[in-house]
């Protein structure tokens, strides 16, 4: 029997939006999964705090690499960079519905260990924390926020 991915490789907060997800200790790094269809386009801000609480909240400045496509399969991802930001702006375009970007647990400062990553418009935010420190059954997986 095959080994399957949740509690072993990832965990899994489907709306997390605005929602602290803890990542030093927990796992190496987070692939957050955005969605806003309509060729709309958005903004997506990234920070770190302390706690799940938000203590000592700021901007993490360090995305220079994320990946969009229109999200239905229909297409591949492309690859976009930007000097190193904490913003990830989409275009108004249907080639930019869909986005990834990863957060590595080594680029938090010292002392911070959770992350966010906040959509300014109606966009949709799933985080994907990878590579987890321990693994367990999907029943067993201690909350993302905790």
């Amino acid at each position: 029997m095959s080994q399957k991915a949740l509690g072993r490789l990832i965990n899994s907060t489907p709306a997390a939006d605005g929602v602290w997800i803890a990542l030093k200790g927990a796992a190496a790094g987070v692939a957050f999964s955005c969605y806003l269809g309509g060729a709309a386009g958005d903004t997506y801000t990234l920070q770190e705090a302390k706690d799940s609480s938000g203590t000592g909240a700021q901007n993490l400045a360090c995305i220079t690499e994320y990946w969009t496509n229109t999200g239905n399969g229909s297409d591949a991802w492309t690859r976009r960079t930007q000097a190193a930001a904490a913003t990830v702006v989409t275009a108004a375009a249907a080639t930019q519905n869909a986005m990834v970007v990863e957060v590595e647990g080594t680029s938090l400062d010292d002392g911070y260990k959770y992350v966010k990553l906040t959509s300014t418009g109606a966009g949709t935010v799933n985080a994907l924390t990878r590579d987890l420190t321990v693994q367990r059954a999907p029943a067993m997986l201690p909350a993302t926020g905790a």
